[in-house]
């Protein structure tokens, strides 16, 4: 498991270079990210190599911020490689809230962040089915 950090932003112009710089100057390196939004708002998700401190960091220079565990899972780096992961979840029953592809890669394999519903059925079944999925100390240092 992995923390991200979830950013509401106001869908106004430069709102995300201010996060990023804060980010930057603070010297928090970001890992992968994904912003969703709507007509009015938008949350940038991150990965980032020190959370804890992010999350402070933006809470000190008002941003409305969260924290949500997440999998960082390996999956092969070829045609249908991502399908596999997914079609071993379903089989499982396993639900994701949504996912995003990480910068980095570990091996030979790309990583994906997933936000599952249940985290804990999700890892334990993962380790059953030998699905890869790295911790977070060594996906902070990617």
């Amino acid at each position: 498991m992995a923390k991200q950090i979830s950013v509401f932003l106001e869908n106004k112009a430069g709102r995300l270079s201010h996060v990023t710089r804060v980010l930057g100057t603070a010297g928090i390196n970001i890992r992968a990210l994904s912003i969703a939004d709507t007509s009015d708002f938008g949350i940038l998700r991150l990965i980032v190599n020190d959370p804890d401190r992010a999350y402070q960091v933006l809470k000190e220079n008002g941003f409305t911020v969260s924290e949500t565990e997440v999998l960082a899972v390996q999956v092969s780096d070829s045609p249908g490689g991502l399908a596999t992961v997914l079609e071993q979840m379903h089989e499982e029953n396993l639900n994701i809230e949504y996912l995003y592809a990480f910068i980095g890669t570990s091996g030979n394999d790309a990583l994906v962040v997933l936000k599952v519903e249940d985290s804990e059925k999700t890892t334990e079944i993962f380790r059953q089915k030998g699905i890869k999925f790295l911790d977070e100390s060594h996906l902070y240092r990617l």
